[in-house]
């Protein structure tokens, strides 16, 4: 069997690809989210896919599946009931946290204190101490560990996370509480600190372990129902989760280490922008994905950028993830007027997949992007081929709410509502690129998602980056992303030494050590030696510091002068990051080393560009509204476009899962891998 799958499950579509590796054909399919349960569209979306492809469910091997569940349980606020066992003496550390306070001057009397996974009245210490070291200072008190974990399950605990000082030296006090509470309470979910992050910091490591006991039930629930239901349905494929760095882990793992999908949705786009982008020759992107519910934004230079911690609510969670920033901005924000303040506001509310938009003609009464852009001209009234007829009369009176708030026309208040919602995600774009000191005009700009096309056209001329690179099927680039993933997991040890007490022999075997682990668990996944990959980093800082950065090293550079080599590294990084380098020791912290496992990738169609004359694609003419007046477009169809082809300016483009604008003094250029490249005229 070579059939993969590719699932990704929005917050109004869930969208499939399914590939044969022999043949290497693949077929895409969309279909409507299901909130209650994203499992039943996961296993419609399969059974419709495989029919389509003419295939038995039980030809699927694999199933890449990028999750937005772990995320949602925490925005939501809809965790487990967790217990934390600590040191004695460290009860309060979750609520200390790092003593910061956000701006502005006076942030820390407005500042709402949010309260953190695990409460003081769920909190226990107990008896023991390790050194820095890993050295027992105070053994583990064993009668009085059972005692304290034995009063958490009669209090009604759902999850329980242990995390001690100094446990990242040496795992064993936590290693022997968890064996007591799995007698105590066989079927208790629990995390230790060490298992999912063995680094220093006590506060971070605290809070990365509890957020995982927090959304491991229902994560773990998830993944288990949906694995049976898929056996129910005769698919007895390997199911993968996609992580937070865009890399694939098993199910099982997922189930224990459930925080390490909090960004699996946005990743598995990221990789497929990426895919796409540098095929096509342009590996410096911006990714722009907007979907109903949300936009999604980030910055690659080759391959994607992966931060050492993400931040979810208030809450900064350390595990690697692919750094994006997210607004709520998609196709389902409500726009609405707020009666103190009179002005125009768009989002984060969502219509979601239910009722959805007005124009859906499910329920939706109010005034969505979605609707504005129908009633703009944006978005033809038939959607996914045909297959969708939308309302345009019910987004006419959705919007016409608006219209009455604010005073304004109809036209107006609908132009209006794309203006705010373009300005909402030119400011997340912002974020990751000019904040961090990159020039947006030396990038192209990947539009996709549903309704990133739409829209990428009008962020390119605020941003000034070109192309705008519309890939086939924007809508499920998604589900390419998972299908394009590798498999990918990291192993990091504590290491803290001044560069020039730094024993080289010692740092190189704790890094070899590392890269065992590395390839072992790529064997276990069946990995073939020749797709194996081990890169490694050595985390460093300024003496004294409180932030380090990864600089990457090759095994091949370990048996030569490592340290000026790894001190020369971090103070070129430092000087392009911040602009300086200082005259001070530097510090190594923690090494790491990260397995791939490189998987077979989807080739999409490819062609030489021929005529530049589109007219065979012309279906047309259409009226949108833009600037105050209405213009004359021509329609396409994207499906009859071929390489070469040239589309002025303006101009909509229609296909099955997604619509392109090409605003006026624009051309589309289709390129060799049936792109569209979008640049002033």
């Amino acid at each position: 069997m070579s059939y993969r799958i590719g699932v990704d499950v929005g917050g109004t579509f869930t969208d499939l690809m399914l590939f044969d590796e022999e043949s290497g054909r693949y077929w895409r399919h969309k279909t409507p989210s299901t909130p209650h349960d994203p499992s039943e569209a996961v296993l419609a979306g399969i059974a419709a896919i495989c029919q389509q492809a003419g295939i038995d469910p039980s030809q699927v091997a694999q199933i890449m599946h990028g999750t937005t569940v772990a995320t949602n349980v925490i925005l939501e606020g809809k965790g487990a009931r967790v217990g934390l066992i600590t040191t004695e003496g460290f009860k309060q550390i979750l609520h200390l946290a790092r003593s910061q306070t956000p701006g502005p001057l006076a942030g820390w009397m407005i500042m709402i204190k949010p309260e953190p996974p695990a409460t003081l009245a769920d909190t226990r210490e107990v008896s023991e101490r390790m050194s820095a070291r890993g050295e027992v200072v105070r053994p583990l008190d064993e009668a009085q560990a059972e005692a304290v974990i034995r009063e958490l399950v009669d209090s009604g605990i759902e999850s329980l996370t242990i995390s001690l000082i100094n446990s990242y030296a040496n795992p064993d006090h936590e290693r022997r509480l968890k064996a007591i509470a799995q007698h105590v309470a066989p079927h208790l979910p629990v995390t230790i600190s060490y298992d999912v992050l063995p680094e220093f910091r006590e506060y971070e490591r605290t809070l990365t372990a509890t957020m995982n006991a927090y959304v491991k039930p229902k994560v773990k629930t998830y993944v288990h129902n949906l694995d049976q239901h898929l056996c129910q349905q005769g698919v007895q494929a390997k199911l993968n989760i996609l992580r937070s760095d865009a890399g694939l882990m098993t199910a099982e793992t997922t189930e224990e280490n459930p925080v390490y999908t909090l960004l699996s949705g946005p990743s598995g786009g990221v990789a497929g922008a990426l895919h796409i982008a540098i095929r096509a020759g342009y590996p410096n992107i911006l990714t722009f994905d907007m979907g109903g519910t949300s936009t999604d934004v980030s910055l690659c230079m080759g391959e994607p950028n992966i931060a050492r911690e993400t931040v979810l609510g208030y809450f900064p969670v350390k595990v690697p993830s692919v750094d994006v920033r997210s607004v709520g901005a998609g196709g389902g924000s409500i726009a609405h007027v707020p009666t103190l303040t009179r002005a125009l506001r768009v989002g984060p509310q969502s219509a979601g997949a239910v009722p959805g938009p007005a124009c859906y003609g499910k329920g939706g009464t109010e005034p969505t992007v979605t609707d504005a852009n129908l009633v703009c001209g944006y978005l033809p009234p038939r959607i996914l081929g045909g297959a969708m007829q939308l309302d345009v009369a019910a987004a006419k009176a959705a919007i016409q709410k608006i219209a009455d708030a604010t005073g304004l026309g109809l036209m107006e208040a609908a132009e209006g509502i794309l203006r705010i919602v373009n300005e909402n995600m030119f400011g997340a774009l912002r974020l990751v690129s000019v904040q961090r000191g990159f020039d947006p005009r030396q990038f192209a700009l990947m539009a996709f998602g549903g309704a990133g096309p739409l829209h990428g056209n009008a962020l390119a001329e605020l941003l000034g980056c070109y192309p705008v690179i519309v890939p086939p099927a924007p809508g499920l680039l998604c589900a390419l992303g998972d299908l394009s993933a590798d498999y990918r997991d990291e192993f990091a040890r504590t290491y803290i030494r001044t560069v020039d007490r730094v024993e080289q022999e010692e740092m190189v075997g704790m890094l070899r050590e590392l890269g065992r682990e590395a390839r072992a668990m790529l064997t276990e996944e069946a990995i073939p030696l020749a797709r194996q990959e081990i890169r490694y980093f050595v985390d460093m800082r300024y003496y004294r510091q409180g932030y380090e950065m990864p600089i990457a090293i090759s095994e091949t550079e370990f048996e030569g002068d490592l340290i000026p080599l790894l001190v020369q590294r971090f103070n070129e990084l430092h000087d392009r990051t911040y602009g300086f380098m200082l005259d001070s020791n530097v510090e190594i912290v923690n090494l790491r080393a990260v397995g791939i496992g490189h998987v077979t990738k989807v080739e999409l169609p490819e062609a030489e560009p021929g005529d530049p004359d589109a007219s065979v694609a012309y279906t047309g003419d259409h009226q949108i509204y833009r600037h105050g007046e209405w213009i004359t477009a021509k329609l396409y169809d994207r499906g009859k476009l071929r390489p070469g082809m040239q589309i002025e300016g303006p101009a909509v483009i229609t296909e099955v899962d997604s619509t392109t604008v090409v605003l006026p003094h624009h051309t589309a250029t289709v390129d060799r891998y049936f792109n569209l490249l979008i640049n002033r005229s």
